[in-house]
């Protein structure tokens, strides 16, 4: 049974590309044939064709423009003719071998070696490595070292972690980690159980179980410098990771996360529109005890600077000896 594609210039383009240079090497193609070969209908193929009356090579005369004989596959009444035969005449170039410039032919080289790079695991890479050794050979510079930008670097790390941990969550096995926690400038090994990869805004996260924790966390994948697939069976029941789209995502189930309290002045009231608040309590002299999640003690620094002084930490003790040891350091520049 034939299907019919959802429509779309980008589809047409795509079925026209096929069916040209199809019709250029064999002669007698019927409406019907060319239907299957596309997955779609003979109506389809027909409005597709008639596209064709205003595709060309440049300069739009005549000879210029690919010709269909429309008479042979279409009704006086405009109904296709099924067993009609498509006949295409002046496209002759569509035939020829594509030829790419070199910004193409690096770009595609490019591409290719991510594909490979990102590849699943238990994925065939043969394909793409016959396909990469021909285009490296066509483009004549197969040596040629590309190096990927930053943000590519790390969507294939970020691809390469998502397949360890799919491998992890199939076998029911655990994961051993190493995190690298800003708060505390340091790395951390933990082992985990994993429940699958979830996205938030611009980052991914490892959704597990923390044996060290004892608890549920989540993980920025560009903070794990290094993901092991431990023998070991997973001890707490899988479940499908969290979504993070309906709100349910709060930064403080990151291991690195702490709940700072902090006093803030009537000048200082401002931040609490600027800054997401677990809780603001204000008082009646005009100023407000606010909770705030920091995974970054240095963000925490650089935020109670710029309110200075017209804000305190109430708790925990530590960020106010780092603020108070940060703020001598920078009065001292100004001696």
């Amino acid at each position: 049974m034939s299907r019919t594609p959802a429509p779309g210039a980008r589809d047409q383009v795509a079925r026209l590309l096929t069916l040209v240079p199809f019709l250029h090497h064999r002669d007698g193609v019927r409406l019907e044939e060319a239907a299957q070969l596309l997955g779609t209908t003979p109506k389809q193929v027909v409005q597709d064709l008639k596209v064709l009356f205003m595709c060309g090579l440049p300069g739009g005369l005549p000879d210029d423009l690919i010709d269909v004989d429309l008479d042979a596959i279409v009704t006086e009444e405009g109904s296709p003719v099924t067993e009609g035969v498509i006949r295409v005449e002046n496209a002759d170039y569509l035939a020829r071998p594509l030829r790419l410039s070199a910004t193409e032919a690096s770009a595609m080289i490019v591409a290719l070696r991510m594909l490979r790079d990102t590849a699943a695991a238990g994925a065939n890479p043969e394909l793409v490595d016959r396909v990469l050794a021909k285009l490296e050979a066509a483009a004549g510079a197969p040596h040629v070292e590309i190096t990927p930008s930053p943000r590519d670097a790390q969507q294939v790390v970020a691809a390469q972690l998502t397949a360890l941990v799919d491998q992890a969550v199939a076998t029911g096995r655990q994961l051993r980690l190493l995190y690298f926690v800003p708060s505390r400038d340091e790395e951390s090994e933990r082992v985990v159980d994993p429940y699958g990869v979830v996205t938030h805004g611009v980052f991914s996260y490892l959704d597990a179980h923390c044996h060290r924790a004892e608890g549920e966390r989540l993980f920025r994948l560009d903070r794990i410098t290094k993901a092991e697939l431990l023998p070991t069976s997973r001890t707490v029941p899988a479940r499908a990771p969290r979504d993070l789209s309906d709100g349910l995502f709060t930064d403080d189930a990151a291991p690195d996360a702490t709940i700072v309290t902090l006093r803030l002045e009537p000048p200082a009231r401002w931040a609490t529109d600027y800054y997401p608040m677990r809780d603001v309590r204000a008082n009646d002299d005009g100023s407000a005890e606010v909770d705030l999640v920091v995974v970054d003690r240095r963000w925490l620094t650089r935020l109670l600077l710029r309110l200075a002084p017209h804000a305190t930490v109430v708790h925990p003790s530590e960020f106010t000896d780092t603020f108070t040891a940060r703020a001598q350091e920078t009065l001292s520049l100004y001696r």
